[in-house]
């Protein structure tokens, strides 16, 4: 995927006094609930074996990790001392995600590049299971983060950053009513191989207009007696005036 596949939002430069501060919290180790998922945060003992299955017993799952910087792990104990490193993360904060109403942990997501003096956060080192790809409860995990740091923790800035060849990233962060900013080239080296980075953003002024989209797609009445949404999220962000960033 290139850039002329994105619109650029450009937006005007600001130099003036932030009136609405951030809260300088930083998000707590506590599990978030949904209607159909639940963050936990990551526990060796209780999520490693189950991540494991998920993501490695099938050349499905072991794609999961072309992308990201690391894995797949060679076997089980090795991937359970990743699971434990997460854990003890001082600067990520890691979750496993369990579907409802009794999955096995099927997915992992993190706060990261967290500056909560600038109200600026990022989720990333996503992964779902390919049973939980593309599900009501995959976007209502990613929903339950974004709501967490941006309304309850009131930060001014959420990104997302990925390979700028991974086109299913960069659609799920369109999907989600992230704007594109540019790309970073020759940005990073991971597995010896060179990685354009891609960013977008959601800013505050522009999270009320998203959180409302996101909470419409998720609700009750967007889906059919067989579970199939009514109206496609992508086409309810792509709805949004370009004027929101320019």
């Amino acid at each position: 995927m290139t850039d002329n596949t994105e619109q650029l939002f450009p937006r005007p430069l600001f130099g003036g006094n932030v009136e609405n501060l951030p809260s300088s919290l930083v998000p707590a180790r506590a599990n978030m609930e949904g209607e159909h998922i639940t963050l936990e945060p990551i526990d060796p003992a209780r999520h490693a074996n189950d991540l494991y299955e998920a993501s490695h017993t099938t050349e499905e799952g072991r794609a999961i990790w072309t992308y990201l910087p690391e894995g797949p792990w060679p076997d089980r104990e090795a991937y359970t001392a990743h699971v434990r490193a997460c854990a003890g993360s001082q600067d990520r904060i890691f979750y496993a995600l369990r579907p409802k109403p009794d999955g096995p942990a099927s997915g992992q997501a993190s706060f990261m590049d967290m500056h909560p003096g600038n109200g600026v956060i990022e989720i990333g080192y996503i992964w779902f299971a390919p049973a939980m790809q593309r599900t009501r409860a995959a976007t209502e995990a990613l929903y339950l983060m974004l709501d967490h740091a941006m309304t309850n923790l009131r930060y001014r800035r959420m990104q997302w950053r990925c390979n700028a060849l991974n086109a299913k990233s960069r659609a799920a962060a369109r999907r989600l009513g992230f704007r594109y900013e540019g790309t970073h080239y020759n940005h990073l080296i991971f597995k010896g191989l060179n990685r354009d980075t891609a960013w977008y953003s959601i800013l505050d002024d522009e999270w009320p207009d998203v959180k409302k989209r996101l909470e419409a797609w998720l609700s009750p009445d967007n889906f059919n007696s067989t579970g199939q949404a009514r109206k496609s999220l992508s086409e309810m962000m792509q709805s949004r005036p370009p004027s929101e960033r320019a």
